[in-house]
């Protein structure tokens, strides 16, 4: 049986790079952000357990209600959370 004629391969199309002065993206996270992120995540805790193990002794704490105090601590880590998005 005879063999059919295979297709000519074209060459690609690439376009010319132009010359001169090129953005580099640049990659990775400044160097801040880890240490905030990590920062926040423990002030979060600790607040929670100052506030459950001596709350009524601190003046600011034993004045905010409960539900204020432990909110607080959840913003703290919330906001550690928020910054653990863009670490890259």
């Amino acid at each position: 049986m005879p063999e059919s004629k295979g297709r000519k391969k074209e060459a690609r199309y690439t376009p010319e790079q132009a010359k001169g002065e090129r953005k580099v993206a640049r990659l990775g996270s400044p160097s801040w952000l880890a240490p905030t992120m990590v920062a926040c995540f423990v002030i979060g805790l600790a607040y929670i357990v100052v506030y459950y193990i001596a709350g009524a002794q601190i003046p600011v704490m034993k004045d905010l209600s409960p539900l204020i105090n432990v909110g607080i601590g959840f913003a703290f880590i919330g906001v550690g959370f928020g910054l653990s998005t863009k670490w890259v």
